[in-house]
């Protein structure tokens, strides 16, 4: 017992020391370099950064990133409310190909409000959807009309899109 406790003891020292160490070696002046201009050295403003919480940092995000090819879900309100707009990025175009099949009909499902949404199909344009093959590293997007705002903000929703389905969603 005595023995463990001694090499957390030595494991701590060790990454504390580390930890200093760098903190120390990145806030040292460079030796060569010199401020030309004075306004150098007056701090940069503060900036409010604001936390957004990777919502599919563990398992959640290997599985649509392996399985789908795709990262990056995220569900926002739109138009106030009257579309929900479901965006992905893709990672490899082969497994998201699905996503953007255009025989499949996607669909957004609320279980608290009992509905499912389905995407508008306007006059002039068609679906609003992107449909074109996917490539590695784009943003494709598609939204659903949300008539009556029945799905509302920090409501948890599934889309599904064929065999993919994405459960848990928050609505941003």
């Amino acid at each position: 017992m005595l023995e463990m406790q001694a090499r957390l003891a030595r494991w701590a020292g060790v990454v504390v020391g580390s930890l200093a160490l760098s903190i120390a070696a990145a806030q040292s002046p460079q030796g060569d370099q010199k401020d030309v201009t004075p306004s150098a050295k007056a701090p940069a403003p503060a900036r409010a950064v604001r936390y957004h919480p990777d919502r599919f940092a563990g398992r959640a995000g290997q599985y649509y990133r392996l399985v789908w090819g795709v990262e990056a879900l995220n569900v926002r309100w739109a138009e106030s409310g009257e579309v929900v707009r479901f965006s992905y990025r893709v990672l490899d175009p082969v497994k998201a190909k699905v996503l953007n099949d255009q025989a499949t009909e996607p669909s957004l499902e609320d279980p608290r409000a009992g509905v499912s949404l389905v995407i508008p199909q306007m006059e002039k344009i068609g679906k609003l959807r992107q449909t074109t093959a996917p490539e590695a590293g784009k943003s494709y997007w598609m939204t659903f009309s949300n008539k009556g705002r029945l799905v509302k903000r920090g409501d948890h929703v599934n889309v599904v899109i064929g065999k993919f389905r994405a459960d848990g969603l928050v609505v941003d």
